[in-house]
């Protein structure tokens, strides 16, 4: 049977996390490492100035005192003999929409699995509601996921509508959109009188043609969209090689 490693950025009690734990385990062996709390933002980062605990539940599942990443680490490279088939972070409360994957520690779950040379697939359920649905569609792009071959190093980001299972209209293959800047941060003071900063919301969708994340969501459909962690602007070369020439020219 299929060996799969669960984990999420939401913490280790997260509902999202239970659902998509109850909607696979009919269909594979399940190990599920997650943060022992929310966790939301820590990106890829990785705890590096502690050692770090992992921690058995009564569910069977286990909670480690630090981000998104060192779980999916201490999951494929730790205690156990067996390393997964498949990492699945998820199910997120909230969407990772375009360019809120270079924040999401659920993104980053995945994308570690992936480093460490393992399919993985990010689920995010845009909203709050039906983790059910995420669950459903957890379920089948698992049952099918022997049939998919990506290039090295990439993930496949998920993102459910907050809505019933059968109103969901389909999966759509995307691409990311991109916000516009977020606002500036909400000033509050703490009980002493000092200042202190919230971060803002998210900026408002700057580019959610019909083919991006944005769309396929707002439309009712399952967005997909094919992640890789490799950051080069291709197309900027050339003309930042060019900029390098001229400034050696001057010189």
């Amino acid at each position: 049977m299929r060996k799969l490693l669960l984990s999420n950025d939401d913490g280790v009690h997260a509902p999202g996390l239970k659902a998509l734990h109850d909607a696979l385990l009919p269909h594979a062996r399940l190990r599920v490492v997650a943060p022992d709390r929310d966790k939301s933002g820590a990106s890829n980062s990785l705890t590096l100035s502690r050692p770090l605990a992992l921690t058995a539940l009564e569910n069977g599942f286990y909670s480690v005192d630090g981000t998104p990443a060192d779980c999916v680490y201490l999951g494929v490279n730790g205690v156990w003999d067996e390393r997964p088939d498949l990492v699945i972070s998820g199910i997120n409360h909230g969407g990772n929409l375009g360019d809120d994957v270079l924040y999401s520690g659920t993104v980053a779950a995945a994308m570690e699995g992936r480093n460490l040379g393992m399919p993985a697939i990010a689920m995010s359920l845009v909203g709050s509601r039906h983790f059910d649905t995420a669950g459903r569609v957890a379920s089948s792009l698992v049952g099918a996921a022997d049939q998919l071959s990506l290039p090295p190093r990439s993930l496949l980001n998920v993102n459910v509508p907050d809505l019933p299972w059968d109103q969901i209209q389909g999966f759509r293959v995307t691409r990311m959109g991109y916000r516009g800047p977020s606002a500036r941060p909400l000033e509050v003071r703490d009980p002493r009188g000092r200042v202190r900063y919230w971060i803002a919301a998210a900026g408002e969708n700057a580019d959610d043609g019909p083919d991006t994340d944005f769309a396929a969501i707002e439309a009712g459909y399952v967005s997909i969209t094919p992640l890789q962690t490799d950051l080069t602007r291709h197309t900027a070369l050339h003309d930042v090689q060019d900029w390098l020439d001229a400034l050696s020219r001057i010189s």
